[in-house]
């Protein structure tokens, strides 16, 4: 065989391994990217889960609390507000996760609060209606906790592959950029002051 032949058949063989390396970096950087776009949706199926449960828990202590009407609103203004912003799974950047987590935090907030006028009223600790909506919130915060964790752990993986060599390469040339971690506020380190 020639020189020229081998030389060839080396540099067709290095093409070929490319290749095949270069497919395979895209589409584990693809299966990474997905993974993370299916925790973001899960972290915001529990959010809606919520969303969905405050109504009901409202119109129940309604019932007992009529003059509570201030928290009452706080909760109904930071579940509009929570439910109005959302964050597109493709487009995970620090300033719009941060802007979803702070209203998802006030909501939080109003929460811990409406749950706390429970004290006040011994008729509603023992309403069975508010205690089954009361143990469904708390489940939902559970999964919430829950959600959020797996989304970082999705998020950490994706973010090592697009900045590990080579995937760092070919994720730059195929637009596959850092994604922001799920942080909790600076808030939440924070009680909520219930004041009668």
């Amino acid at each position: 065989m020639k020189k020229s032949t081998v030389s060839l058949l080396v540099i067709a063989g290095l093409l070929v391994i490319i290749i095949f390396s270069s497919i395979s970096i895209y589409n584990k950087l693809v299966r990474y990217d997905e993974a993370t776009q299916s925790a973001w949706g899960q972290v915001q199926n529990v959010y809606k889960r919520r969303a969905d449960l405050i109504p009901n828990l409202v119109a129940t202590v309604k019932g007992y609390a009529k003059h509570e009407s201030g928290t009452l609103e706080a909760v109904i203004a930071a579940r509009a507000k929570a439910t109005q912003i959302t964050v597109d799974a493709s487009n995970l950047t620090p300033a719009k996760l941060k802007e979803y987590q702070a209203a998802q935090g006030q909501l939080s907030s109003a929460l811990g609060k409406l749950m706390m006028i429970k004290e006040s009223y011994p008729d509603l600790k023992a309403n069975q209606n508010f205690l089954d909506l009361q143990a469904q919130l708390e489940g939902t915060e559970n999964r919430i906790t829950e959600e959020r964790r797996k989304f970082n752990e999705v998020v950490q993986e994706y973010n090592k592959a697009v900045r590990s060599f080579p995937a760092s390469i070919f994720a730059g040339m195929f637009g596959f950029q850092k994604k922001a971690y799920f942080e909790a506020e600076a808030s939440a380190a924070n009680a909520p002051q219930i004041q009668f």
